[in-house]
């Protein structure tokens, strides 16, 4: 089995020669392979793109919303293919692919249209193929959405490309950084969503059940593979700090941990070989580094699937700032947890973190809730919200070196960041006496 580009409505295998393996996560096995475009092929996307443009553009926006919402139709009709799409090659569970799905329909319910080029992750690119194809289907004229697959060569290509007026990007922050200069210094509006290091503080009168289980989906849903992930945990006091680690490690340490597709099943395995030992040797650098290791994923073996990518659940205590396991996004199923002695002490490291992402604070106290949801530097805020993810009608992004670029994903500020304001001034001269003219008539317009 192949993944293939999709290019004026149609598939394509590609001409570069250059291929990758995509395996799944659960077994390690390869199960198909995906093309790596070259920068000749993304130069002719973007050429098909450009021809698209103008056709698309003077489709009236009823017609246009039309399509969007066949599309979102054909997307329901076929959820539960597209959550296994995503499921097989990433190896987050049904249910999590599932809701990723849903939470993709709203931003199909607010988009509206440019032409487009996406390329997704090569590690799992079999469910935006399929998405094209639906979109075509649901009636998108040919050439204004495609999808090309690549590495590094593809990224340069449409850094580079003097067409492509605008980039989006997700991943972390030193790819987001390099994206952003390159796209910049070419002339390119750019918005790069970047690495996170998410803080829930837990107050000493919040509602501990509560608070477990929001700490339980927060930290390992998904496996801890997502930029709203919270893996750090600031307990204020050492009674509630006790009190949390004592109600979480029974549930974690129960996590029912498999293939995406086993019954029950509520954490599947990281994306690649790479993301298990990279997750692993931040464990052990924290061990080593005082981190009291309350239950230990690192030795997680499945039977039948031994050559899986698993980490299990992972909860560390009493963790302190300089360590790398607080201070780097480690992007897998590890919860750290910080002992400040007081609230001003938890506001302190979430404002001194260099991420600022998303936060969350638990408490039965009004006035601390808002003060720290006034004040805190993060982009996403939640009171007893763990994952504080606004619907797509509202703007998604984080703050510091979460985000570079002026505008943030989704709501009104996605719009400005796909569309150019341009400014009229006329004067018609039917009717106007001799002599000067003092006044005139300006409007104002998107395209």
């Amino acid at each position: 089995m192949t993944d293939m580009h999709f290019i004026k409505g149609a598939t394509s295998a590609g001409t570069s020669g250059r291929s990758q393996n995509v395996y799944n996560p659960a077994t390690g096995a390869v199960t198909s392979s995906v093309p790596l475009a070259s920068a000749a092929e993304i130069d002719a996307a973007v050429a098909v793109a450009k021809a698209a443009l103008p056709g698309w553009a003077n489709t009236p926006p009823a017609k246009r919303a039309q399509v969007m919402f066949k599309f979102r139709e054909l997307i329901i009709k076929n959820l539960d293919r597209i959550a296994e799409m995503i499921s097989t090659q990433h190896g987050k569970t049904l249910d999590d692919a599932k809701g990723e799905v849903s939470r993709g329909l709203e931003v199909v319910e607010f988009a509206c249209g440019n032409t487009f080029i996406l390329k997704p992750s090569e590690r799992d690119p079999a469910a935006p193929l399929y998405l094209a194809q639906l979109l075509s289907e649901a009636g998108l004229p040919d050439g204004c959405m495609n999808v090309v697959n690549g590495d590094k060569e593809a990224v340069d290509a449409l850094l580079d490309n003097p067409d492509v007026a605008a980039i989006s990007f997700v991943g972390s922050t030193a790819i987001g950084k390099y994206i952003y200069s390159r796209g910049c210094t070419n002339g390119k509006r750019v918005q790069a969503l970047c690495g996170a290091k998410n803080h829930m503080i837990i107050m000493p009168d919040a509602d501990m059940n509560q608070a477990v289980d929001a700490a339980m989906g927060a930290a390992y849903g998904s496996a801890g593979e997502r930029c709203m992930a919270i893996s750090a945990v600031l307990a204020v006091g050492d009674d509630t700090a006790d009190r949390f680690v004592s109600a979480l490690a029974p549930k974690v340490r129960a996590l029912k941990i498999g293939q995406y597709d086993e019954p029950g099943v509520e954490m599947g395995p990281v994306i690649t070989r790479e993301s298990k030992e990279r997750v692993t040797d931040y464990i052990n650098q924290g061990e080593a580094d005082g981190a009291k290791v309350v239950v230990d994923g690192r030795c997680l073996s499945l039977q039948g699937y031994e050559d899986g990518f698993f980490v299990g659940g992972t909860l560390l205590d009493h963790v302190t700032a300089d360590m790398s396991v607080y201070r780097d996004e480690i992007f897998g199923p590890v919860l750290s947890v910080l002992r400040p002695k007081t609230y001003e002490e938890a506001v302190n490291l979430v404002m001194t973190h260099e991420y600022g992402n998303g936060t969350a604070i638990f408490t039965r106290d009004g006035d601390a809730a808002r003060e720290f949801a006034s004040n805190v530097n993060v982009g996403m805020v939640g009171v007893n919200v763990p994952i504080p993810v606004p619907v797509a009608y509202h703007s998604f992004g984080g703050w510091k070196a979460s985000m570079f670029g002026d505008h943030s994903i989704h709501g009104m500020e996605g719009v400005r960041f796909y569309t150019k304001l341009k400014t009229v001034t006329a004067r018609w001269p039917s009717g106007i006496k001799d002599g000067a003219v003092f006044n005139f008539h300006s409007g104002s317009e998107t395209k």
